[in-house]
Order: C-alpha cells, then structure tokens, then sequence
C-alpha cells in the first residue's frame, strides 16, 4: 500500500508543480529562490496557489464521498452527480445566492455551504429509503430516482434564476458551470477543514464499511451498528459534496471514476480505497484544470463541462460492461 500511496501522491505533486507553472504569467518554481517579480508573486501566492490547493482538495473530497455512497448502496454507479445529491446542494447554494443578495447582502461561503447541506443531506436519506429495501438496492430505482431529483432541483434552479436580478444571474451562471477561478485564501481553508474531519471520519468507519459490503445482516452480526454507520456515511459524504459544491458549482463523475479504477488497481478493502481514491481525485481534478485552462487559452474551459465530456462515456463504458456481464 506504501508504494501505492507514495507513486499517486508523486503524480498529484508533480501535477500541482506544472499547473502552478503553466498560465498567461510564465512562473518557474526556482525563481522562489532566484526571485519572482511582483506580478509573479502575485499570481503565484494570491491566484495559482489557492486555485492549484482548492482543485486538489475537492478532487479528494469528490472522490471519497463517491466511496461512501458506493459503499452505502453497495454499488459502483452511485455517485453524488448521479443520484442527485450533487443538483441537490446546488439548489441550496443557489437559493442563498439568489434571496441573500436580496435580503442580506454579501453572501460568504460558509453560507453557501451550509445551505447546500441542508439541500443534500435529505435527498442523500431520501434517495437510501426509496432505492433500498431489505438490504439490497434496486440500481434502476437507484438511477430513476436520482434522475427525477435532478430534474427537480434542475427545475427549482431554474426558477430562482428566473426571478434574480441581472447580477445575481451573473454569478448564478458563472457558478453553475464549475469553476475554480477567483479562489480565496478563507475558502480554501473552509474546504481543507471540511475535509480533513470528514476523512478521518470515513477513515474510522474502515471497519464497518467492510463488513457493511457483506449485507446488513452480516455487518450486524460482526457487533457493528447498522443504522449509526448508515447516518454517519450518508452525513460525512453529503458534507463533502455541499461543500465543494457550494464554492466552485458542480463537478460531475468525479466520484465515479477514480473510485472504480482504485477498485480495480488493489480490489475493494476500503483501508486501501479511501487513501488512495482521495489521492487518485485530487490528481485527476488538477490536471482536468490544468487541461480546462489551456485547451481555450487565453480563455478558460468550465471544469464541469470538461468533467462531463471525459465522465460522460465513461459511464455509458461501465453500463456497457454491466449489461455485457448480466447477459
């Protein structure tokens, strides 16, 4: 696992370098000790840095809460964009963007983020109770569900945008395409503390979401509460995805393809899943920016469009392969 851990933390580092480098101000990383100039140091400290620490950041918390709903419905299609838990937040997010510019101004960032919980974590419960049953998830339910209440909260969203003003649609906009442009110092700091406590919460449930993989009946007969680990999973990850979610929109498949290659690289056990899914998303999600940032230079590809035109076959890749092995 060592070896693992250390090849993918190589390849985030060495992404994160060339993103750091690469942009209209041309940075070499040894000028930090020849000298940067003032506007090297202003880009590098104050935009690329905060930017290249964000991207990474929400790769890993993407990834991870794809883990625990994977693990949660026992099945590799469910992830946060799909079943709706990421439409959801955004719904929050955009309804403190829309009535807080009314009613109270300045809109900040925790704000967003706790609206986008307060969104997600219901869906997340709602979703579990509707496709599940029994122990087993139905994964048709599971995927009609999740269209319907992206449909929903796709139609809500709408609506509040419909009935903004012109520079609350502007930032409606901007922040529904996924972007992670004009990223704070304060922002980064909310996320890294959002998902430095849900990852070590995760992390203690390594146990019990083993045995959860076996069914219910199983996990209850290894002494493991069922419905603690249910509301502690279903919780940490809705946390995560509001989050990231809230301050730079929604960033789709994330949670579905990182967690499925690490499966198939070193099998299920989720000691070795968590680590190396977080490690795995915040790799991809660097250089999916770093991609996104380049192809249209000198202007900039929205994150998520890019992620849904590399997730999208994706998906229909693993549907492919799942209708192949049932027949």
């Amino acid at each position: 696992m060592i070896c693992r851990v250390l090849l993918l933390t190589i390849m985030l580092l060495m992404a994160m370098f060339v993103s750091l480098q690469a942009g209209s101000v041309h940075i070499q990383l040894s000028q930090l000790w020849t000298g940067l100039t003032a506007q090297q140091s202003l880009v590098l400290w104050e935009l690329r840095l905060p930017r290249v620490l964000m991207t990474a950041l929400v790769g890993a918390g993407l990834a991870v809460a794809g883990v625990a709903l994977q693990a949660l419905f026992r099945n590799p299609l469910a992830e946060p964009g799909l079943i709706g838990v990421s439409s959801s937040a955004a719904l929050g997010a955009v309804l403190v963007i829309v009535l807080g510019g009314t009613l109270w101004g300045q809109v900040s960032a925790w704000q967003m983020s706790a609206a986008a919980f307060v969104f997600a974590m219901p869906m997340t419960v709602f979703l579990y109770l509707i496709a599940t049953r029994r122990g087993k998830t139905d994964v048709a339910l599971m995927l009609l569900a999740g269209v319907a209440i992206n449909a929903i909260a796709g139609a809500l969203t709408g609506l509040l945008i419909t009935i903004s003003s012109d520079t609350e649609l502007r930032s409606v906009v901007f922040w529904m395409m996924g972007s992670f442009a004009n990223i704070t110092w304060q922002a980064v700091g909310l996320v890294a503390t959002v998902m430095l406590i849900s990852l070590i919460g995760l992390w203690r449930l390594i146990k019990p979401l083993n045995a959860f993989l076996l069914g219910e009946q199983a996990c209850l007969h290894m002494g493991y509460a069922v419905q603690s680990l249910k509301w502690w999973v279903m919780g940490l990850s809705a946390l995560m995805v509001a989050v990231a979610v809230a301050l730079v929109g929604v960033i789709g498949f994330v949670g579905l393809v990182v967690p499925h290659m690490v499966r198939l690289w070193v099998g299920p056990d989720h000691k070795m899943v968590i680590p190396l899914s977080a490690l795995g998303g915040a790799t991809l999600l660097v250089l999916a920016d770093l991609l996104a940032r380049s192809l249209l230079h000198p202007a900039e590809l929205p994150i998520g469009l890019l992620m849904a035109l590399l997730g999208g076959p994706f998906f229909l890749m693993m549907l492919l392969k799942r209708r192949g092995f049932n027949a």
